[in-house]
């Protein structure tokens, strides 16, 4: 884990900075920022946790990813990536070979289709590159915004937000949005941060997320964010409980 997260710096009594009913839109807005700032030092090396050297690695890792851990996707892509460096090498792909590399995955049959057909789209479409573009990505077989977003801002430095569960879950918790539906999220989010934001902001916010606001219990009394919480309270406020939910979290 990238540094211990602070604990709350202030008792539940004493936190009169928390984020209020009816809070306004400037003020919802400051403490949005606040609370960016400081999870950027609390994580300062926040990254995605996929391996890649390329835009083509990226996307086949994060197709990879869904419903899969970072983990297990890094400890499959080395040997994939050698056995099929380029697009037209997935397109040409037999598919029980491709099935067999990746099994370990997890639906390995839906994200094999979606691996072949990918490849064939960027052979046939776009010269076996692939697009740093919103529109294009989305068209292509297994990429929604939220994978897109992930190759636009970590592969071509076009800044995006990433919605994953983490995210939503702490975006809501925070107070940023009441939406479910991702695209909305990532727009009333996107709202509250200048756009040179928004490809670190879901960084810190996955790996807070993973490290400390996990779903069931999040660890707030060893939250560095928890003055500005709205949702403080659901999880352990005693430090020492908080601590060891870090600790022994999912993601350990």
């Amino acid at each position: 884990m990238p540094g211990d997260p602070s604990p709350a710096s202030a008792a539940p009594a004493d936190r009169d900075d928390r984020a209020p009913t009816g809070e306004s839109r400037l003020a919802l807005v400051r403490r949005a920022r606040r609370i960016n700032r400081e999870l950027a030092v609390l994580y300062p090396d926040a990254r995605a946790e996929l391996n890649f050297t390329g835009p083509l690695e990226l996307l086949v890792a994060t197709i990879l990813s869904a419903q899969c851990t970072d983990k297990r996707v890094n400890a499959v892509t080395p040997g994939l990536f050698a056995r099929y460096p380029t697009a037209a090498d997935y397109a040409a792909a037999d598919r029980g070979e491709l099935e067999g590399a990746i099994r370990s995955t997890g639906f390995f049959r839906a994200k094999a289709n979606s691996i072949i057909g990918l490849g064939q789209e960027l052979c046939a479409r776009h010269g076996g590159e692939v697009p740093g573009d919103l529109r294009e990505l989305v068209r292509l077989p297994g990429v929604g915004r939220k994978t897109a977003n992930v190759v636009l801002g970590n592969a071509f430095g076009v800044p995006g937000i990433t919605v994953d569960t983490h995210f939503g879950r702490l975006a809501r918790r925070l107070g940023w949005t009441g939406a479910s539906d991702p695209v909305k999220v990532e727009h009333e989010v996107g709202e509250l941060f200048p756009p040179k934001e928004w490809t670190a902001l879901s960084h810190r916010l996955i790996w807070h997320g993973r490290r400390v606001c996990h779903a069931r219990r999040p660890a707030c009394g060893a939250c560095a964010v928890a003055r500005w919480c709205p949702s403080f309270g659901e999880g352990p406020t005693d430090q020492d409980q908080a601590r060891k939910l870090i600790r022994n979290g999912p993601f350990r």
